[in-house]
């Protein structure tokens, strides 16, 4: 197992100091991109409560993460179903022979 490695990033104007075992750089564009997320949340609104902003970029991002699964739960649905069509035109074809 690896060892922690700190990375300090800035989201939202606060410093935070994460640890984990992932790439610095990897770190760096999740924190930005929840940055970018609460930016895009505080600019199309009057909130101005930092918690507030944190928890409706959240919700935003969990929603994006949440539609991503569901489209690849159906892109593999229909390719397991694909993958039966073909087999089972092989099978047919395979009996001809």
């Amino acid at each position: 197992m690896l060892d922690p490695r700190s990375v300090t990033v800035t989201i939202y104007g606060h410093e935070y100091t994460l640890k984990g075992e992932a790439e610095p750089e990897y770190v760096e564009k999740v924190a930005e991109f929840v940055d970018r997320k609460m930016r895009e949340i505080a600019e199309g609104s009057t909130l101005v409560s930092t918690t507030k902003v944190a928890i409706l970029a959240a919700i935003n991002i969990a929603d994006e993460l949440l539609r991503e699964r569901r489209k690849r739960q159906e892109a593999l649905a229909m390719l397991d179903d694909r993958t039966g069509q073909i087999a089972a035109l092989l099978e047919k074809e395979m009996e001809k022979l």
